[in-house]
C-alpha cells in the first residue's frame, strides 16, 4: 500500500497500478480499484484544464511581426495548439461521463456487451468503454462500412 498523504484517511489510501495488478478478477471495481480510477481520472481532469486556462493566456499574447514568414509561423504554431487543445477538449468530456460514470458504480464495463473491459486496459486507456473485442469490432465495422 502507497502512504496516505495527512488529508486522505487511512481507509482510503489508494493502491499502486502493480497492487491492482496483482488483485484476483472477483476483486474486479472493488471500492479500492474504483478510488484508484477516479483519482487518476480526477489528476487527468485538472491537467487537461490547466493546459487549456495556458492556452487561452497565450493565444492572448498577441506579438506583432513585421516579417510575413514570422507570423505565418506563429499563425501555424497557433493553429496546432488549437487543435490540441480541442482534442484534449474533448478528452476532457470523456474523462468527466467516465467519474461520473464511477459515480454511478458503471465504470470498468463495457457499454456494448455489459463485460469487463479489464484492468491493464483501463490503466492504459482509463476512459475506455468498451472491451478490447467490442473496439475492435467497432473499429472493424468503420473500416469496412465507414461512419
Amino acid at each position: 500500500m502507497t502512504k496516505a498523504n495527512k488529508s486522505t484517511p487511512a481507509a482510503e489510501v489508494l493502491l499502486t497500478e502493480e497492487e491492482i495488478l496483482k488483485m484476483s478478477e472477483k476483486d474486479y471495481m472493488n471500492p479500492a480499484q474504483m478510488a484508484f480510477f477516479k483519482n487518476k481520472l480526477q489528476n487527468l481532469e485538472k491537467e487537461l484544464l490547466k493546459n487549456a486556462g495556458e492556452t487561452t493566456e497565450h493565444l492572448r499574447e498577441t506579438v506583432l511581426v513585421p516579417d510575413p514568414a514570422d507570423r505565418a509561423t506563429i499563425e501555424e504554431e497557433h493553429a496546432l495548439e488549437l487543435r490540441t487543445r480541442d482534442r484534449e477538449r474533448k478528452l476532457l468530456k470523456k474523462v468527466q461521463q467516465s467519474i461520473q460514470a464511477i459515480d454511478n458504480n458503471d465504470y470498468g464495463y463495457c457499454e456494448e456487451t455489459g463485460e469487463p473491459i479489464g484492468i491493464p486496459r483501463l490503466i492504459a486507456r482509463p476512459t475506455a468503454t468498451l472491451s478490447l473485442e467490442a473496439q475492435q469490432r467497432r473499429e472493424l465495422k468503420q473500416k469496412l462500412y465507414g461512419d
